[in-house]
């Protein structure tokens, strides 16, 4: 993915229902998984590229919602503070969500302190099989602090997959504004980190995130129809 540039796509903005400031829970929000592995030949990381990636990954899915926010939804929209990469091997360095460390090798939105944060190890590890990875990861932690600013009403119990699709909305909407491109193999790359985080089993209860077909199709529902396929 690339900053800047046109996409074929374009989705026709519809009326959300009207939302308004959720109570905050102390508990992170995240998507916990092993850290996925590099199947592609050894190579050199480029860490210059992920830093450029993972920056542009926070402004585009922050531009997108500072721009549109009124679209759906009443009220103003606030940026979550970014804390950015962690290293969850090192408790001291860790940060805290509601007194209890981050998770190692987890992306996670804290409700308590409205940050979102990754974990270094997943996200370079991630990186290294495809740029997709990032702009995926961010958009969707980015959507469960969405989420943590809505009525409740509106947030699904499968809070997971409402994130994936609101993840859907953000990237191929901003490839509509003209300030995201998908490369070749994007998608293929977006397929692969949903066999990666997928959970084995269907969703069930909240807190599960769903399969990786389970999570693909609510991406691909967002991308396809917007931010308010992703609450109904």
């Amino acid at each position: 993915m690339t900053l800047t540039g046109a996409c074929e796509y374009t989705a026709a903005a519809r009326t959300a229902a009207p939302a308004g400031p959720a109570a905050k829970s102390p508990r992170a929000t995240g998507s916990p998984t092993a850290a996925p592995r590099t199947t592609a030949p050894a190579r050199r990381f480029d860490e210059a590229g992920f830093e450029e990636d993972l920056r542009t990954a926070t402004a585009i899915t922050d531009g997108y919602w500072r721009r549109h926010w009124t679209r759906f939804f009443t009220g103003s929209y606030r940026s979550p503070r970014v804390v950015g990469l962690y290293d969850g091997s090192d408790p001291a360095a860790t940060p805290t969500c509601g007194g209890e460390p981050l998770e190692r090798d987890n992306a996670e939105h804290c409700p308590a302190g409205d940050f979102l944060a990754w974990d270094a190890h997943l996200m370079r590890t991630g990186y290294a099989n495809g740029d997709a990875w990032v702009y995926l990861v961010v958009a969707h932690e980015w959507g469960h602090a969405v989420q943590n600013r809505l009525q409740r009403r509106l947030v699904s119990a499968a809070a997971e997959l409402q994130a994936d699709c609101l993840a859907g909305a953000v990237l191929y909407g901003s490839a509509a504004d003209g300030d995201l491109t998908f490369e070749a193999g994007d998608a293929r790359e977006i397929v692969d980190s949903f066999q990666v985080i997928g959970d084995r089993t269907p969703w069930t209860r909240p807190g599960d995130h769903g399969t990786a077909s389970q999570r693909l199709q609510s991406f691909s529902r967002g991308g396809a129809h917007g931010v308010p396929a992703c609450f109904t």
